[in-house]
């Protein structure tokens, strides 16, 4: 170690004040310092450690049952019910805990039963100016959908701190990702000119540089020329492998050529053979070589055959509308060419799910993840679609479940410790009930009280109960609750919870109505869990949504038709809308109390208003039906104190998806009744109906069927 007295006396100064070490010293203090690394203000080695359980909550094996003798000859094909294997898996939540429980946990032996990851594509919010809303349509309406507080949120910390924190964000994220990779294994990190040079410094200084693959330009297209200075027009495609092995090449594939460019056909293929077919030959090293002008040439690092996905792109009719959606063609290229079939592959910051879509068609695994409610939403649907068309096709497809971290995230997010047991853990949860109740009803802006029991707070003379935060809101607190009010005189019930018990429909508050309390049941948003986001005022509780569903038996043949929903959202405040707007006739559609409304500015702090939404179907994207709910319950993987593996039931079922119907951005039609299910047997069942709606948010309705 070579100091001098002066260094020594400078390096004990800052302990002696509790001050970090100058990073100039990291190379005589630290043996295996690296020899060049990224520093940034509050960089940290540290990497989230804890395991959270996943929550099943919904598995679709076969993209639907059909009246149709052509699919019929697939039923006992390479497709159909899956019984076995990997299942692939979409899950909504934080990368960072989603990450971190795969790493970690016990779902680690099932990824490395598979294989391993041998391929993963990240495609993170590198644009510090993204505009992450996106447009949807309600009947004929063209609606913004921005995103949820808590994906505002998300997105703002990436670069809340500008490079700092993205490069934060990132640090953390792509470690956990290094520690799942198999040996082979290839990462390509998707980045613009904004960060992408020094997200090759952070992975270097991560991985090592030897661990450094190449690099790939994407060029975007031709796009406008600037005047000032050349314009951008590419994306950057860093490579890292993992482990000893050599990572899968396969360059001899139709998607890795690319055509010859015009002038070079002129130039070079000049011979026609009879089926006029242009060729060259070439002679190296003494071999006759022919090389055809249709089969294009080896691809190389730079790719100018693969448009973006922007309005006047070819590709647009694979468009699911999604702000950052990528071509098919450009995952084709990179998952064919770097991975084998049956190989697992994964992306973490999913989005609208072209990697995971890419993946199915090309017979690969697949994780998928995403923070955003819509994205999984738009994955699902797509995934959906792929296979539809690979069942047609005879081909074979695998399952998928979709996944949340769900009561336990809440929980991490109170602070109970993940890592105690069971029992510990019930205790921690208790303790930490009044600070949980404290942050749910400052974000509703209700006053605490203790004086009326069971009720937590009061708001405006309304009292208001708060739902356990791992557990739903069951109906029996909902009639405690009830009872509590009418023994009180209070008028008015609020019900808050994360999650509602299956089977609570409109017919709890008529009856509550009939004994003069006025019941309203709502969402408590995962906004909550923001500080900053209720000290902006910016959370919003949403009314639960209702279903209404009636089953058609004809002896064991029973469809489904979906009668009713209804939603009461809100998204701006009208007052303030009819002021923003500037122009005489100018108009804005928004939505509010449940409709989607279009205003129209007639003259100063006035506007025509003009309901948009004709019926209650236009509120529905996506409708699925389980028609034995019951059959299948969700099952925990734990691992206990002696590091032994075991599962446990959770008192809840998975819903199996068996028949769905849903819009695409092409096709805005909806069926609104199932096609007939035959059951094997006679008896009772328990018939679970999904709605999901144009914003991604899910309303679950079991209805009772009994079949002879």
């Amino acid at each position: 170690m070579e100091l001098t007295d002066r260094d020594k006396e400078l390096i004990k100064g800052h302990i002696d004040r509790g001050e970090p070490l100058p990073p100039r010293y990291k190379l005589e203090l630290f043996a295996d310092a690296p020899s060049t690394e990224l520093i940034w203000p509050g960089k940290t080695t540290e990497v989230e450690t804890v395991v959270l359980p996943f929550q099943s909550i919904e598995q679709i094996d076969e993209p639907r049952d059909e009246i149709n003798e052509e699919l019929s000859l697939f039923a006992a094909g390479p497709s159909g019910r899956q019984s076995g294997g990997w299942t692939n898996k979409l899950i909504w939540g934080d990368n960072r805990l989603i990450l971190s429980s795969l790493a970690n946990g016990p779902l680690r032996q099932e990824i490395e039963d598979a294989g391993g990851l041998k391929l993963v594509y990240v495609d993170p919010p590198f644009d510090v100016g993204a505009d992450f809303s996106f447009r949807t349509k309600v009947a004929d309406a063209d609606v913004t959908k921005s995103p949820s507080i808590i994906e505002e949120l998300a997105y703002r910390d990436t670069w809340g701190s500008g490079r700092d924190s993205f490069l934060s964000m990132f640090a953390e994220r792509v470690a956990l990702i290094g520690s799942l990779m198999a040996d082979g294994g290839l990462l390509f990190a998707h980045f613009d000119e904004n960060v992408g040079h020094e997200a090759k410094a952070l992975m270097d200084g991560i991985f090592g540089p030897d661990r450094y693959h190449g690099e790939i330009i994407w060029q975007l297209g031709t796009g406008s020329k600037s005047r000032k200075f050349f314009s951008i027009q590419h994306n950057y495609l860093l490579v890292y492998r993992f482990g000893e092995s050599a990572p899968t090449f396969n360059p001899n594939l139709p998607i890795m050529r690319e055509p010859f460019a015009e002038g070079s056909l002129a130039t070079h293929f000049r011979n026609v053979d009879e089926d006029g077919r242009r060729y060259r030959v070439r002679v190296v090293n003494g071999r006759e070589y022919t090389y055809y002008a249709d089969e294009g040439r080896a691809v190389g690092s730079v790719w100018t055959d693969i448009p973006s996905m922007t309005a006047n792109s070819p590709i647009i009719a694979e468009s699911t509308g999604y702000p950052t959606q990528k071509p098919e063609k450009l995952l084709e290229r990179i998952i064919a060419g770097s991975s084998e079939e049956g190989d697992l592959v994964a992306d973490f910051f999913c989005g609208s799910g072209t990697t995971m879509a890419v993946a199915e068609k090309l017979g690969r695994k697949w994780i998928g993840a995403d923070l955003g409610r819509f994205a999984i939403h738009t994955s699902r649907k797509r995934l959906i679609g792929v296979q539809r068309e690979l069942k047609v096709a005879g081909a074979p497809y695998r399952s998928f479940e979709i996944l949340n971290l769900g009561k336990y995230e809440r929980e991490y997010f109170v602070g109970v410790n993940q890592n105690l047991p069971e029992e510990q853990r019930i205790e921690d949860s208790i303790a930490r009930e009044d600070a949980y109740l404290d942050l749910v009803c400052q974000a509703y802006s209700a006053e605490r009280t203790e004086q009326i029991p069971p009720f937590h707070a009061s708001k405006a003379g309304v009292g208001v109960i708060v739902g356990p935060v791992d557990a739903p809101v069951s109906k029996s607190l909902v009639d405690d609750a009830v009872f509590a009010a009418i023994d009180c005189g209070l008028s008015r019930v609020d019900i808050l919870g994360f999650e509602y018990e299956m089977g609570l429909t409109p017919a709890i508050m008529d009856e509550a109505k009939k004994q003069g309390v006025e019941l309203s049941l709502k969402y408590i948003p995962r906004d909550v869990f923001d500080k900053r986001a209720i000290a902006k005022g910016d959370v919003t509780f949403y009314d639960v949504a209702y279903v209404e569903a009636e089953p058609r038996v004809n002896g064991r043949n029973v469809t489904v038709e979906l009668t009713d929903f209804g939603v009461f959202y809100r998204q701006e405040d009208v007052d303030q809308v009819i002021n923003s707007l500037k122009r005489k006739n100018q108009s804005k559609v928004i939505i509010d109390k449940g409709q989607i409304v279009k205003l129209t500015r007639t003259g100063k702090n006035a506007a025509k208003r003009e309901v948009l939404t004709e019926q209650w179907s236009d509120w529905i994207d996506y409708w699925a039906v389980d028609f034995d709910y019951e059959s299948q319950k969700e099952l925990l993987t734990f691992t206990d104190e002696h590091d032994k593996q075991g599962t446990a039931w959770t008192g809840r079922y998975v819903f199996e998806n068996e028949w769905q119907s849903y819009r695409t951005r092409r096709d805005r039609t909806l069926e609104l009744t199932s096609v007939p299910h035959t059951y094997e047997k006679p008896g009772a069942y328990r018939v679970a109906v999904k709605v999901i709606d144009i914003f991604g948010n899910d309303t679950t309705r079991i209805v009772d069927v009994e079949v002879k």
